[in-house]
């Protein structure tokens, strides 16, 4: 029996890249990136959010002990777990002015259904738009389809960009500096 090995030296340059321009991979890339500044951003609001809350005072060595580790997976979770973290620090604080709150819940977690298909497709050759339809199946068999192109991915990361921004104004907003900034508001954590 014979077989047949791929010839690495006959594959196209930047394969299996090679079918789109490089702007396309570039403008992926950055979206991408800003799904990490939006984690990043909702672990520090969690931070926030939880180191500002008040508590009674029999209930504030339970609360700590409680949220360091609550700190120590924000490090590490990803975008969907981030989200419902986030969401019930918000929710639970005891002094909450949020509105809309529930919205930008919701516009995250939308969001994230996109960078997962980002993150995790496989991306075909371009159609004579530019635009690619990423092989993505989601956990509930979904198939994503619709065409992805340099304009698409511009709107995405300009989005997202945006809800970096509502995030920081909930907790800038309360008169808190936002954590790891210098910007105006009351530190948090000295």
């Amino acid at each position: 029996m014979s077989g047949n090995v791929v010839d690495h030296k006959e594959l196209p340059e930047n394969f299996p890249t090679h079918s789109h321009d490089g702007e396309f991979w570039e403008k992926l890339g950055r979206t991408i990136a800003t799904f990490g500044f939006l984690e990043d951003t909702l672990a520090k609001a969690i931070f926030a959010f939880t180191a500002t809350t008040e508590y009674k005072t029999e209930d504030i060595d339970k609360v700590f002990s409680e949220w360091i580790p609550k700190l120590e997976r924000s490090l590490s979770d990803p975008l969907g777990g981030l989200i419902d973290t986030y969401g019930k620090a918000v929710r639970s604080h005891s002094n909450g002015t949020i509105d809309n709150f529930d919205l930008l819940i919701e516009d995250i977690k939308k969001a994230s259904k996109l960078r997962n298909v980002l993150c995790h497709g496989s991306w075909g050759s371009p159609d004579s738009n530019g635009a690619s339809i990423p092989f993505f199946i989601n956990k509930q068999k979904e198939k994503f389809e619709t065409p992805i192109n340099i304009n698409f991915l511009i709107q995405v990361q300009k989005h997202t960009c945006d809800l970096i921004c509502s995030v920081i104004n909930t907790v800038t907003h309360m008169g808190w500096q936002f954590p790891g900034s210098n910007g105006p508001g009351k530190v948090i954590l000295k």
